[in-house]
């Protein structure tokens, strides 16, 4: 069984990826047309992804199936995110 805790953090760091990508923030229209935002969101997510493969790595070998299988897709749905910027 997953921990909830463990879950949770996963969740917050992929959430606030996706509230940089504008995917649950009113900001979206100003990420794509505002540099500066533009320029933030790339950092948020950035960090987000750094933080998620930290996680990874550090816990290698001690999660579960299903954290496991959590974490993995974070990182890709971040990963993807963070291709967005260099195109």
């Amino acid at each position: 069984m997953p921990n909830a805790d463990f879950v949770g953090l996963v969740q917050s760091l992929l959430s606030t990826a996706e509230g940089a990508m504008g995917e649950f923030s009113p900001v979206h229209h100003r990420v794509q047309n505002d540099g500066l935002a533009r320029d933030r969101a790339k950092k948020t997510v950035e960090s987000s992804l750094r933080l998620l493969i930290m996680l990874q790595e550090k816990t290698r070998g001690n999660l579960d199936f299903t954290e496991s299988d959590i974490l993995s897709s974070a990182i890709q749905v971040v990963r993807d995110y963070h291709h967005q910027f260099e195109a």
